[in-house]
């Protein structure tokens, strides 16, 4: 966990850690593409992976991380948390260096997301380096234990 006090300290962050792959609410799906699409998008782009290789593995990583039930649903159709998935997997299919999960109750407004944010970085631990969280200094206490 990372704390940050204010917005000036979340960019300074943010630039003294450009190798980060960030998930965030500014950066959003494409609207035109369903969630497998969304993450499969990365290796063909980056990785020149053919489609149906680079859905094969979007695939297993949406089984592995327990959504795989909204695959082909666009981001119109989407919960908060469906969304977040997807970002997440967008950003970790590529094996980056650094996960950065920036300030996550921006992006899962309807729930208490400490817990579901754990569950999500346990069940892709083994595809995951390491990843960090960034918060604001005054959400703390909702990632304390229960």
């Amino acid at each position: 966990m990372n704390w940050l006090a204010d917005a000036g300290e979340l960019r300074a962050f943010l630039d003294a850690h450009p190798q980060a792959a960030r998930i965030c609410a500014d950066l959003p799906l494409r609207a035109n593409l369903s969630v497998i699409e969304n993450i499969a998008v990365i290796p063909q782009y980056r990785d020149n992976l053919g489609y149906n290789a680079a859905a094969d593995l979007a695939w297993t990583l949406l089984t592995q991380a327990g959504y795989s039930d909204c695959a082909f649903k666009r981001d119109p159709d989407l919960s908060h948390e469906e969304r977040f998935v997807a970002k997440l997997l967008r950003a970790a299919i590529s094996h980056p260096p650094v996960l950065l999960i920036d300030r996550p109750g921006m992006l899962l407004p309807d729930c208490l997301y400490p817990p579901l944010v754990r569950t999500l970085l346990e069940r892709m631990a083994d595809r995951l380096n390491d990843c960090w969280i960034v918060d604001y200094r005054w959400n703390e206490p909702l990632y304390a234990p229960r």
